[in-house]
């Protein structure tokens, strides 16, 4: 899944890995390095410009919020829950297909926070034999030190019980594509794991390498056979991943520090 992630990209350097054509500079956010779900994030689309002469999409740098409303909701509440799609359902599903079909983006990040969940350990827990246990978190981004572009579709949804020229009358989120995590091995890993992404969590955000960026943003692509070629997961072998601070654990936390790499999983932590 995708609970968290880290963003300190700015809009200057995203244009220029994302040719962004338009942005807005009071809509810049500062640096976040723990984006909690119903957050303000960016993303990446491709949409004709509000009041623009030409029907041709402009890709653009938004600020949504995280946690998809789709736009039959009559309240805007189940957002904080549908911050993940998956991608092996996403096409079906009523709250995401229509985004699907037709409003998708990338969601840029540094990478993104998974918190170890063993095998053994969730099952005791599902089954209520086991008390939950404090878990190692482990940061998670391309070994090349790139973006990590993640999929991710959004929404527009209408305050009915605001007037048309409020602020806050429409809203604009967006989730998280998620699938299968990679079970082949890190490029690079702890000395003494997890090796692969698998040993982490069992799921992961769908990353989109540049190559399916243009496909993937672009809104007159609405087959969802043809769409769903492009969730296949990418290249093995593009990650690593390190254990970082619990303190990334407390949402208040936030700042630069939550990614130091520790030498090792903090003591009393699960792995």
């Amino acid at each position: 899944m995708c609970g968290r992630y880290a963003a300190s990209r700015g809009p200057e350097d995203l244009a220029g890995v994302f040719e962004i054509e338009k942005w807005e500079p009071e809509e810049v956010l500062a640096p976040d390095y723990n984006v909690a779900p119903t957050k303000e994030v960016y993303a990446v689309l491709d949409r004709p410009l509000k009041d623009a002469d030409s029907p041709e999409p402009v890709r653009q740098l938004r600020r949504l919020k995280w946690g998809l409303v789709p736009s039959w909701s009559k309240t805007p509440e189940g957002g904080a829950r549908m911050i993940n799609a998956r991608a092996e359902t996403v096409h079906e599903k009523p709250s995401y297909r229509r985004a699907f079909a037709a409003r998708r983006c990338v969601i840029p990040a540094d990478g993104y926070y998974e918190w170890v969940t063993a095998k053994d350990e969730r099952e005791l827990e599902v089954e209520g034999k086991k008390k939950r246990q404090r878990k190692q978190p482990y940061f998670v981004l391309p070994a090349d030190g790139s973006v990590f572009a993640m999929a991710g579709l959004y929404e527009f949804w209408r305050d009915r019980t605001l007037p048309d020229d409020h602020p806050l009358a429409w809203w604009v989120t967006c989730s998280v594509i998620t699938t299968e995590a990679e079970t082949t091995p890190l490029a690079v890993a702890p000395a003494d794991g997890p090796y692969a992404l698998a040993d982490i969590h069992p799921r992961m955000p769908l990353m989109l390498t540049p190559d399916r960026w243009d496909a993937w943003l672009d809104p007159a692509r609405t087959d969802p056979d043809e769409l769903r070629e492009l969730l296949a997961p990418p290249p093995a072998g593009l990650m690593r991943a390190y254990p970082v601070s619990t303190a990334v654990s407390n949402v208040r936390n936030n700042g630069p520090e939550l990614l130091k790499e520790l030498e090792g999983p903090e003591e009393g932590t699960l792995f």
